[in-house]
């Protein structure tokens, strides 16, 4: 694999795993909002999806950040009569966001982007090894 394919491949990674980054800091941040009004459903979570295609340009297979989907899973139901969105029997809908399987989602995508950065580094050394060899 030449050195500008390496790179390629390497920078579709960094690109799928920043956007899939990007939606998991989203689905954190409404992990504890409710709807606007009483019986409107809170924010639903979102499941980033990365997809792999191949590219004629670089000759190799690269990946992107695919469809972002709605998790269907149900909503979580706290019981609080006091809160001023809860429905008749005291419920309020919160978000079907869980913040641990996030964290582990975000600590995955941090580490994909890391590898990916270091393939970039590497590719960068190996470069400029065969830069210096050849002027020697």
């Amino acid at each position: 694999m030449d050195f500008a394919r390496a790179l390629g491949v390497a920078a579709s990674g960094l690109k799928a795993q920043a956007g899939r980054m990007r939606v998991i800091a989203e689905n954190l941040a409404n992990a504890d909002s409710v709807g606007r009004t009483t019986g409107a459903e809170p924010y639903r979570r979102k499941i980033p999806t990365i997809t792999s295609e191949f590219d004629r340009e670089l000759g190799a297979r690269v990946v992107e950040l695919g469809r972002v989907e709605r998790d269907r899973s149900n909503f979580r139901i706290k019981h609080e009569p006091g809160h001023p969105l809860a429905d008749a029997s005291g419920d309020v809908r919160l978000p079907n966001v869980d913040p641990l399987i996030e964290q582990m989602d975000m600590r995955e995508a941090q580490r994909t982007y890391e590898a990916n950065l270091n393939m970039v580094g590497s590719a960068r050394r190996m470069i400029a090894r065969t830069l210096d060899i050849l002027r020697a």
